[in-house]
């Protein structure tokens, strides 16, 4: 197995939006770290390219999604200044091979966090402002059809991310019970809480910093983590709006194009 052969793979589907087979289906022990590693090359590759790291993201961070995967914790990825979709930019579905759209909570972070000891109480310590989000996924293989290590090797199908509203402190409510209503073209897909996300979004960040310092890094001062989707992913396409409105955070819309 050749990691940086595959890692090429996923950065010219990228590059060409064109979606390939999963690596698995070729090297079926591909196992989770060595997925990681790959992930690492997809990753420097963007940065080798200009594209700097703003952030990072994480998924499968509901029950019933690691269920549905059949694991037991979930997973990551980077985000670099080039997904950021500004308050207001249209989504262009044509920059994309088949792009979803999740509600998120976001934290901002204003200090540095690493190490195996992290809490939600300390990510929360150290968070400047939280913001509702939708995370924009985009698979690099055909159909969103993949195993694990698929997915981990694909950045975790990170493609681009809005924040909307103006953030606050997350300090004098709880995340856990901050409800979300998720809509396209004004027809409702789905409503959740915070504590969909691993019980608590900051849990869920907490749990990102431990696993981070497992390999050695951690996040810093400044990075935007999106803390795991409240519901499902749905498909988009031109035309569409999508609207994730929180209880305290505010709204995000999202028209496509």
């Amino acid at each position: 197995m050749n990691q940086s052969e595959l890692a090429d793979r996923l950065i010219r589907a990228a590059q060409d939006r064109v979606a390939t087979t999963p690596l698995t289906d070729e090297y079926p022990d591909l196992d989770v770290a060595t997925a990681y590693t790959i992930q690492d090359a997809v990753v420097a590759a963007r940065k080798s390219a200009g594209f700097e790291v703003v952030g990072a993201k994480l998924g499968l961070t509901s029950a019933a999604k690691q269920q549905q995967m059949n694991v037991d914790e979930p997973l990551y990825g980077w985000l670099t200044h080039d997904m950021q979709i500004d308050t207001g930019e249209v989504l262009i579905c044509d920059n994309f091979i088949q792009p979803r759209c999740e509600p998120e909570v976001a934290f901002l972070l204003g200090e540095d966090l690493e190490g195996p000891g992290v809490t939600a109480a300390r990510v929360l310590a150290a968070t400047d402002l939280v913001f509702p989000a939708v995370d924009v996924l985009d698979s690099r293989f055909a159909g969103y059809s993949f195993k694990l290590p698929d997915v981990v090797a694909d950045n975790s199908s990170c493609a681009g991310f809005v924040l909307g509203g103006q953030g606050i402190d997350p300090a004098g409510f709880d995340l856990r019970l901050t409800g979300c209503v998720f809509e396209k073209n004004g027809e409702l897909i789905a409503t959740a809480s915070g504590a969909a996300v691993l019980g608590h979004p900051a849990a869920s960040v907490a749990w990102l910093v431990r696993k981070l310092s497992e390999r050695g890094q951690g996040l810093e001062a400044g990075h935007i983590v999106l803390s795991g989707s409240m519901t499902e992913a749905i498909a988009v396409a031109p035309g569409d709006v999508i609207t994730a409105r929180f209880d305290r955070l505010g709204t995000v819309e999202i028209p496509c194009g």
